[in-house]
């Protein structure tokens, strides 16, 4: 979630149940040499993937996709979309550090660019070729950053509701330098708000992301158990991070989506006006308006979001 200012884990078995399966299986094996074979020709099972950055939770089987989401969101998020997608498809729904109740170990330094090298060393260590990779807001310039500085890694990339520059909505002029004291401002107020005063603040914010009031107190439950460290950090970075001067060099796919709303949200003029611009530079680039949404398109207009991610993949 952009909201300025404002693995499943398997179950281990009992120590006994373990020894007892490793005495079935050792017995096994013994008593057939093809077994025993196979067995010595078995790949080691890859190490799990440790971080202090983020987490993923795989689910499913087929091509691989990853999912990123926004500021103080939770992998939740994208439940309904990996539930969607697994019959078909290897999802992995990262987690990341600071936000929804997952802990944070970094103070107030950086965020964005450490998150995107984890996400690079998490698709070498899990050996994925080339998968999709989908983000909303803050998630969505972490996929365009990672396809970036690894294009080798990437198949192709869809961002939701999501800017190369963030800043640009304070107008066309602006760069990471002048919306640094901007950034400086929010983060600090996110620190400095109490817990009712920030709890106001993000009940207010999240009418504004969403017109689904489901999503609405989702929105607010993670933000509230989120870091306000990370969370200050985060905003930080996505204010001060323009991913622009990357655009042109790019030859990963793209596609990107955004909301537009006559109903409170953004105007499609507006918004048509400003992914034109912000996009501009980026070779073939896919551009698809959501109206009757606001920035939790997934939310909004679910059906409508479903229809789409299925069609960005099967490309």
């Amino acid at each position: 979630m952009l909201n300025f200012p404002g693995a499943c884990e398997g179950v281990r078995p009992p120590a006994r149940l373990a020894i007892v399966i490793a005495v079935v299986i050792a017995c096994c094996v013994a008593n057939d040499p093809a077994r025993a074979q196979a067995a010595t020709q078995a790949p080691a099972a890859a190490a799990p993937f440790v971080s202090d950055r983020l987490s993923v939770e795989v689910i499913g089987q087929g091509p691989d996709v990853i999912l990123i989401p926004g500021l103080a969101s939770s992998r939740e998020v994208w439940r309904a979309t990996a539930d969607r997608l697994k019959a078909m498809h290897r999802v992995h729904l990262v987690q990341l550090a600071g936000f929804a109740g997952e802990p944070w170990a970094h103070g107030d330094g950086a965020f964005v660019q450490p998150e995107v090298a984890e996400l690079a060393r998490y698709i070498r260590q899990a050996g994925l070729n080339r998968p999709a990779v989908i983000g909303h807001s803050m998630g969505g310039l972490s996929a365009l950053l990672l396809a970036q500085q690894q294009p080798g890694l990437v198949g192709r990339v869809m961002t939701v509701d999501s800017l190369p520059f963030y800043s640009a909505l304070f107008g066309p002029t602006a760069t990471a330098e002048s919306a640094r004291p901007f950034a400086d401002q929010a983060a600090a107020m996110i620190l400095g708000a109490d817990e009712a005063a920030f709890r106001t603040q993000q009940t207010a914010t999240a009418q504004t992301l969403s017109k689904t009031p489901s999503e609405q107190a989702r929105i607010v439950a993670w933000s509230m158990a989120s870091d306000r460290h990370a969370v200050a950090a985060a905003l930080k970075d996505v204010m001060t991070t323009d991913a622009r001067p990357g655009l042109a060099a790019m030859t990963t796919p793209v596609t990107a989506l955004y909301a537009a709303d006559a109903d409170g949200g953004a105007p499609a003029a507006m918004a048509d006006a400003m992914w034109k611009r912000e996009y501009a530079a980026l070779p073939g680039v896919t551009l698809i308006r959501v109206d009757g949404s606001r920035h939790f398109i997934m939310a909004d207009q679910p059906q409508l979001f479903a229809e789409l991610v299925e069609a960005f993949l099967a490309k």
